[in-house]
């Protein structure tokens, strides 16, 4: 006699998972990596960068560190914290003059959404 399965949903699960990282991002809780460009920096969770770029993933996988500060030369740090904030919320309102800067920064950072992925 085979064991009946039930399904348990929670509907909302995606909304509130990204909505709770974004409360988590913002009031700087259980950050645990430090990004900095141009002498300014900011607070993120290595596991939300990771899921969202393979340069994050590799870089903490191989460097394990329990909070590390990454410096990225060559980066703005407006820039950088569109990134960030794409990779939290899944999406970002940018100028068609800032598009390519934050194309640009996608590739390099390897984000997931936005930058090619070699097959």
């Amino acid at each position: 006699m085979a064991v009946q399965q039930y399904c348990l949903r929670w509907n909302n699960h995606q909304p509130n998972f990204i909505s709770m990282f974004t409360s988590l991002l913002n009031s700087e809780s259980l950050v645990d990596v430090t990004l900095a460009a141009e002498g300014k920096h900011l607070q993120a969770h290595k596991v939300v960068l990771s899921a969202c770029s393979s340069y994050f993933q590799s870089l903490f996988t191989l460097n394990p560190c329990q909070h590390p500060i990454v410096i990225l030369k060559d980066i703005k740090y407006t820039d950088l914290k569109v990134m960030v904030d794409f990779m939290y919320c899944g999406e970002v309102n940018v100028s068609q003059e800032q598009l390519p800067a934050i194309l640009k920064t996608a590739e390099t950072l390897k984000v997931k959404g936005l930058a090619e992925m070699p097959e």
